[in-house]
């Protein structure tokens, strides 16, 4: 088992307007963007300085024929996509897509758990995987969190795939309980059952930020809006949650207001 399986290794944003989408999120993180040379894929890399941090790329044909709105999506590495893909199924979730290859990158399929929360399993050609940053690099992912259908029954599917461990369990009252989770090491996210008012499951990506309130405005100011205005969670950090022009929602993640 490759010390990647189960983890979170790739996250990208599929939108109806990637040159807006790509200039919004330069102007909100600073950061850049070049083609990734995909052949007749449109597929834009985003980086932090000289690492990546995710992808760009128009909604596919057959996922505008089901009004997929525009998303985040997370990739979590696997062993063996066609092998987890059917384990998927077993344990409820559905199949989207695939399995199939992405020509000099990979073989991957699109997912979803059994209350629709979508997500993608990878395995990478190159062993080596791509480079992951420190948990508190700026521009970078720094929290993955569930908005379940059912929280019990989604940590349930995804530490019996994937082996995830319970970390801390925060008692929020009436919204119920909030699971942090581990993939190896410290906790990299946590699962809670979604708010009655959500249409859906779905998973958010929350990216570091130096400071709370400079990240906002710099949302503000690109085009963004902010859907949860800043709050302190109880590690001590700040956390915002915002929607991209065409309607990706991400979070913020920073250690100070």
């Amino acid at each position: 088992m490759s010390q990647y399986h189960g983890k979170f290794i790739w996250y990208d944003v599929m939108t109806t307007d990637t040159r807006a989408a790509e200039s919004f999120y330069r102007k909100a993180f600073g950061w850049s963007a070049k083609d990734a040379g995909a052949g007749g894929r449109p597929y834009t890399l985003f980086s932090a300085g000289s690492v990546d941090v995710g992808g760009l790329m128009p909604i596919p044909d057959e996922a505008k024929k089901k009004d997929v709105p525009p998303c985040w999506t997370g990739y979590i590495a696997v062993d063996d996509v066609d092998g987890y893909a059917a384990r998927v199924k077993k344990a409820g979730g559905r199949l989207h897509r695939g399995p199939e290859d992405i020509p000099g990158v990979g073989r991957y399929a699109v997912v979803a758990d059994p209350h629709g929360a979508v997500f993608i399993i990878m395995k990478g050609n190159s062993a080596e995987g791509p480079p992951q940053p420190a948990p508190d690099a700026p521009g970078h992912v720094g929290w993955r969190e569930l908005q379940a259908g059912d929280g019990k029954a989604a940590f349930a599917f995804y530490s019996g795939l994937f082996g995830w461990k319970k970390a801390d369990a925060i008692d929020m009252g009436k919204a119920g309980v909030y699971q942090t989770f581990s993939t190896g090491g410290g906790p990299v996210g946590g699962i809670m059952t979604k708010v009655p008012e959500a249409p859906w499951a779905f998973w958010l990506y929350y990216f570091n930020a130096e400071a709370i309130d400079d990240a906002v405005a710099r949302v503000r100011s690109a085009g963004g809006r902010i859907a949860l205005e800043p709050v302190r969670v109880p590690t001590g950090q700040w956390i915002a949650q915002c929607i991209d022009p065409q309607g990706a929602m991400f979070g913020l993640l920073a250690p100070k207001r």
